[in-house]
């Protein structure tokens, strides 16, 4: 699995959790709080869809991710 095909496969999972949301000039970088408006609810209907579609947990211990790129990375190194 390739970066970029989490990556678009996370801008699906975003579209369903946050329909509003403008997805065009979303990148690696994109901050999920500040540039997405990811709220605590949002990132935890995020992050059990991703799990879903990715086939893989996140751990409880790790650090909050920050940036879409993030999340990218801890899911492609999940599902190795």
């Amino acid at each position: 699995m390739t970066k970029e095909s989490v990556f678009e496969g996370l801008k699906e999972i975003i579209q369903g959790v946050k329909p509003k949301t403008d997805l065009t000039n979303v990148d690696f970088d994109s901050k999920l709080v500040s540039d997405l408006g990811i709220d605590s609810l949002s990132m935890l209907l995020l992050s059990l869809a991703a799990e879903h579609k990715f086939n893989m947990q996140f751990d409880s211990t790790t650090a909050p991710f920050e940036t879409v790129g993030d999340v990218c990375d801890y899911i492609v190194a999940a599902v190795k």
